[in-house]
């Protein structure tokens, strides 16, 4: 008995073909996904879809599929790209690949960092929801970059605490169309749900605080290289704070970006990358950083922005 299942696409996933989406929406096999698309059980916004049609984050899909499996459970299955950084007794940190949510969630039965941990035999904190286990923040679906996951229940007390308490030093490396002026400097602007649309973030009166310092790296002839420290986590927020300065990051389709330069560039997903984690190490009281070089996704965009300047 086939499951109609009627829910927003994730933002993770703006640009990508149907059928992929499709895969990693539901677990599904890309060829799998293709049938149902080509058999016409596929609806993007109440019209029929094709499987090599792209998507945009929070238009509406409809889908007839198999009976579904538990979209919150986690699922141990190996995360290609996934690279372990740092192990320890308390925590582990990863260098997460574009494409893979931080745990499983409702219309996400993708690869996750969770899944991924457990299906490499990692022991994480049991603190948490059970879905979420371990994890002490978040990166986006369509952002790469540092994560560290909590392995003993005291790294993931007192992580959480250093995250609520702002001593965690979080920065990342973002692309973003045109010159940010001046070339440094901080946005202070309270973020929350986009009044039209539920998918999305923006800058809000009554939104919660939210603070981005930004620094000029390299300024090109399309684009500005920027290094990004954040005070707070608020979701989406260096893409909502770079888009409400009127700068998104190149390949933010969702946050206005220009989608002739992101083809151009071969750009599915924001410029965004955690390049830094920093953080008093729960177990020793030592100060730890960690640091991540581009993926080739990325570095290839970058490249060819500063050969056209």
């Amino acid at each position: 008995m086939s499951d109609l299942r009627s829910l927003p696409i994730p933002d993770g996933l703006e640009g990508e073909r149907l059928d992929a989406a499709l895969a990693r929406m539901f677990g599904l096999s890309r060829t799998r996904a293709a049938e149902l698309a080509t058999a016409g059980l596929v609806r993007v916004d109440g019209a029929e879809a094709g499987k090599s049609d792209r998507v945009h984050g929070g238009a509406w899909l409809e889908v007839e599929l198999p009976p579904a499996v538990d979209p919150v459970a986690v699922r141990a299955e190996p995360v290609e790209g996934m690279r372990i950084v740092h192990d320890d007794d308390d925590i582990v940190v990863i260098d997460k690949p574009v494409g893979v949510a931080a745990h499983p969630s409702p219309g996400w039965l993708g690869t996750t960092v969770v899944g991924g941990l457990a299906a490499a035999g990692y022991r994480i904190s049991t603190s948490g929801a059970s879905e979420r286990q371990g994890v002490v923040h978040r990166l986006d679906v369509g952002t790469s970059g540092l994560m560290v996951v909590a392995k003993s229940e005291r790294a993931y007390t007192l992580l959480k605490q250093a995250f609520r308490d702002r001593t965690v030093d979080k920065r990342y490396h973002t692309l973003v169309q045109g010159h940010p002026d001046p070339m440094r400097g901080t946005v202070d602007a309270p973020i929350g749900r986009h009044p039209h649309h539920d998918y999305k973030f923006a800058v809000v009166s009554d939104g919660k605080d939210s603070v981005t310092h930004y620094e000029t790296i390299e300024a090109y002839r399309a684009a500005t290289l920027l290094a990004i420290k954040l005070e707070t986590g608020r979701t989406h927020q260096i893409r909502v704070h770079m888009a409400a300065l009127r700068h998104p990051c190149v390949g933010d389709l969702q946050y206005g970006a220009d989608p002739t330069l992101a083809e151009r560039l071969g750009l599915g997903r924001q410029w965004l990358h955690a390049v830094s984690l920093g953080f008093e190490h729960p177990g020793t009281g030592e100060w730890v950083q960690f640091e991540s070089q581009y993926p080739d996704d990325l570095q290839g965009a970058l490249d060819q922005i500063a050969a056209e300047s």
